[in-house]
């Protein structure tokens, strides 16, 4: 993937790490593979990605960005849904993260994350617009509402442009306010 964007592109400025899956069960019930199934994807896809980039555009070229998608549930627990395997690996971005943002500084790589709440998507569209989480936004998000398409791209464009100089190892919660409660 790296190879054949520096192939078409000459070089790679910005890398946008969005990888996740779900394993929604209570933990006692979860297998070894899927909680091995979700670090691999959300965690080490995230850590291979960002490796490959910068040891071949980034830090050559002496400057990047790169921002993960956590998850505001990897930096809180929560009782709606068990997915004990997600807040894991999402946790794990959001260190890896701040590890990565404090070794490749150097290199005027910023790397940061966002953590995004519950987002309207076709996936989750008819579980968010059940009775039980239209009243749990109402309890639980100050926003009272769940995210719509198209609000996440603020955060990344800030955090991808020249004007995002001085800003690495930062999570970027955007979820309505779950996360300031």
């Amino acid at each position: 993937m790296v190879d054949k964007a520096l192939e078409e592109f000459g070089r790679i400025d910005i890398l946008v790490n969005n990888a996740g899956t779900g394993a929604v069960a209570p933990a006692e019930d979860i297998t070894d593979d899927q909680f091995a199934n979700e670090m691999n994807i959300d965690l080490f896809g995230s850590f291979k990605c960002a490796r490959a980039v910068a040891k071949k555009a980034m830090i050559p070229a002496k400057y990047g960005r790169i921002i993960n998608i956590a998850s505001m549930y990897g930096l809180v627990g929560n009782k709606v849904a068990s997915a004990t395997p997600y807040h894991a690996a999402k946790g794990g971005v959001v260190n890896m993260t701040r590890a990565l943002a404090a070794e490749w500084g150097k290199y005027d790589i910023n790397v940061n994350a966002i953590c995004p709440g519950y987002f309207y998507t076709p996936l989750t569209k008819e579980t968010l617009d059940s009775d039980f989480f239209q009243q749990n936004a109402k309890t639980m998000i100050p926003k009272e509402r769940y995210g719509f398409e198209g609000e996440l791209d603020p955060a990344v464009i800030f955090l991808a442009s020249p004007a995002n100089n001085y800003v690495t190892g930062v999570m970027l919660p955007v979820d309505g306010g779950y996360t300031c409660m």
